[in-house]
């Protein structure tokens, strides 16, 4: 087993000299000899312990602990404190400011031996821990989002719509995303969301999803109802990929000029993800084949989401989307129809 890392910081050469011989032959020894030093130490290369010195010239112990725990880099290494005295109210400062225990002077070596030992396994067993929570929280993520796309497809299948549709769609809102600014995690988010748009219309009669012909008004307005309804499915939930699941449901079919549904918001009041994937949504619908219809061309559509852009669209996430239509066409032939 590879020996740990153990960084000792102390102004005097003989409290250096005794720690490092109590220390060496079971651990990777690192000597400072103030604080500036330390903490250049630190930054640079991995360590598993530090002991630190409270009284040196320059910035002392504790000023030394605070710069540690403030460091994204650093703040993760335990520190022992090393001091010669030390009042309650003295130790009680250093718990505070982030140190994990104290050693005092003069060094009793079992001591010093014990206290770095029951540290550097307290902190193995912190890390592991994080390791399982971290594994924990990826698989329960993962069955989110297996849900997620197992509703998606309980949709397609009450709709003309294929499976097709709903990975080329959410491919081209993380495309738009980017390109509006969002942030990678969370434009990869939203694309994990976008298959949801449509999962209302498990509540909408077949006779209505698979009309052939024009819907009656009546028929329509049923037909609208299903944003409503995929926002009750998805429901208030305090997981970050559902709230924006439901927030597309509910707001993907509003328009830049109010005249949508069910809401009727205008502008930026509809919510940015909701216009994005009105945007990658339509353009799919167009360029698709379906039963009612012959699928429209590339050009043909971007005329259309260019006409409507300041109505249906807002006219710079069309522009985003034209300036991307590279990326755009390599996922439609990707991720084309069979048959």
């Amino acid at each position: 087993m590879e020996k740990q890392t153990i960084l000792v910081v102390d102004d005097t050469p003989a409290n250096i000299d005794v720690l490092a011989g109590v220390l060496k032959a079971d651990y990777h020894i690192k000597i400072a000899k103030n604080g500036e030093q330390a903490l250049k130490i630190a930054r640079a290369i991995p360590l598993d312990l530090i002991l630190l010195d409270i009284m040196m010239p320059g910035i002392d112990g504790y000023e030394v602990c605070q710069e540690l725990k403030a460091d994204e880099r650093t703040h993760h290494i335990p520190v022992i404190f090393v001091t010669a005295k030390i009042s309650a109210d003295d130790e009680i400062k250093g718990l505070n400011i982030g140190a994990a225990d104290y050693i005092t002077k003069p060094f009793n070596p079992p001591i010093v031996q014990r206290r770095v030992q029951t540290q550097l396994a307290l902190t193995d067993q912190n890390r592991m821990l994080a390791i399982k929570v971290q594994q924990k929280t990826a698989e329960i993520a993962q069955n989110q989002l297996d849900v997620i796309r197992k509703l998606g497809r309980a949709a397609e299948y009450k709709d003309n719509e294929t499976g097709m549709h709903v990975i080329r769609m959410s491919y081209y809102t993380h495309i738009l995303a980017l390109a509006a600014g969002i942030n990678e995690a969370d434009a990869e988010v939203l694309m994990h969301a976008a298959p949801m748009h449509d999962v209302g219309k498990i509540g909408v009669s077949d006779a209505i999803l698979k009309k052939p012909g024009k819907l009656t008004a009546e028929e329509f307005n049923e037909m609208k109802h299903h944003c409503v309804i995929g926002a009750e499915i998805l429901g208030d939930n305090d997981s970050p990929l559902l709230k924006i699941a439901q927030e597309v449901a509910l707001t993907h079919h509003e328009k830049w000029d109010g005249t949508g549904y069910p809401n009727g918001l205008k502008g930026e009041e509809i919510p940015l993800y909701g216009r994005i994937v009105a945007v990658a949504d339509v353009f799919d619908a167009l360029t698709s084949e379906r039963p009612y219809k012959k699928p429209w061309s590339v050009e043909e559509a971007v005329a259309l989401l260019e006409r409507e852009a300041g109505s249906h669209f807002e006219p710079k996430l069309v522009q985003l989307f034209v300036e991307n239509i590279e990326q755009i066409v390599e996922i439609k032939a990707k991720f084309r129809d069979e048959g």
